[in-house]
């Protein structure tokens, strides 16, 4: 008896606590309808787009055919999975795809806080604001228009690279041919397009330091190197380090347009990465369960490097993104 009594007001208060829940959604739907109204749109694209497709991953673990359909087609287990590992190009994909992301990591993400850096110690108003704009207008440039440009300035014969060279008695260089500079193509023009765009993020971070703590530090007679290394730097910090985590976790998810169109085939044994494989495989060649288990697995690798860098990064810094 004594038991019944003591689960009875557990379920009445449970009850009583849905119906106080219920009764504060309502209330908080009636007094902000409007808010809620904004935020259906994002949560049905993301619904639609990226969470039901995430069904369809079940292809990778099939022998997909487009008459039987996915549901309808036999299941293979971890067929797919076993012959990619077992591919010898398994291993030349994984180097291109860590090494550009690695390299493009390590140059992409000081640059940007070193320019805003700049750009928060400059006084002149018209000077800041032309290299804003400069710096930032690449941004806008297309994928395709940008590999355009590449190639016109870096074309063996005609590129203005080149003809520079040969105005200089140096021999022309076939950039986009040679496997060992594609890299260093790829990642510094990349800088050269988003480094305007990245350093906003840090400009605001910068904005929002106590204007107090820059008068304290002109009291004690800091010198401006004092004040970046003791002020802004630390300023910078947390958002610094959301974005080196978010990079990380898409470490192996680099851009697949810009190295398929500056791809050719004199640059493939560097050029060649897991995306632009998928692509290859899964719509060229109509593979499409081998190349939904390479993406799943890519997918995966990518998963477990965001979340060990954000425990890592809430460890050190108690800066993460959950």
């Amino acid at each position: 008896m004594e038991t019944v009594r003591a689960v009875q007001p557990t379920k009445k208060t449970n009850a009583l606590r849905g119906a106080r829940l219920r009764a504060d959604a309502r209330r908080s739907f009636r007094r902000h309808w409007q808010f809620y109204l904004l935020i259906i749109p994002p949560v049905l694209f993301f619904l639609i787009f990226k969470y039901i497709p995430m069904l369809n991953a079940v292809i990778a673990f099939k022998d997909y055919s487009i008459v039987k359909g996915i549901w309808g087609s036999p299941w293979a287990g971890l067929k797919h999975f076993r012959l990619f590992f077992e591919n010898p190009v398994f291993w030349v994909l994984m180097k291109n795809t860590l090494i550009i992301s690695l390299y493009h990591l390590v140059v992409a993400f000081p640059i940007p806080i070193l320019l805003a850096l700049g750009l928060n110690e400059i006084r002149h108003g018209f000077f800041k604001r032309a290299v804003q704009l400069v710096t930032y207008a690449p941004y806008f440039i297309s994928t395709v228009v940008m590999v355009s440009i590449i190639m016109l300035l870096m074309s063996p014969r005609l590129g203005i690279m080149n003809t520079l060279m040969q105005q200089l008695g140096m021999e022309p260089v076939n950039f986009l041919g040679d496997p060992g500079i594609f890299r260093s193509v790829y990642v510094w023009s990349d800088v050269w397009q988003t480094m305007g765009y990245s350093a906003v993020i840090y400009l605001a971070a910068l904005a929002g330091v106590d204007p107090a703590l820059y008068e304290a530090a002109r009291v004690d007679g800091a010198s401006r190197v004092q004040k970046i290394f003791h002020i802004d730097i630390p300023g910078l910090l947390p958002a610094a380090i959301i974005i080196l985590i978010l990079s990380v976790g898409n470490i192996m998810a680099i851009g697949f347009e810009k190295i398929y169109l500056l791809q050719n085939p004199l640059n493939t044994s560097t050029s060649e990465i897991i995306a632009t494989y998928v692509y290859k495989i899964g719509l060229l060649n109509a593979n499409f369960s081998f190349a939904t288990a390479v993406g799943l697995f890519n997918s995966v690798i990518n998963l477990i490097l965001l979340m060990l860098v954000n425990a890592l990064a809430r460890r050190i810094s108690n800066n993460s993104l959950w």
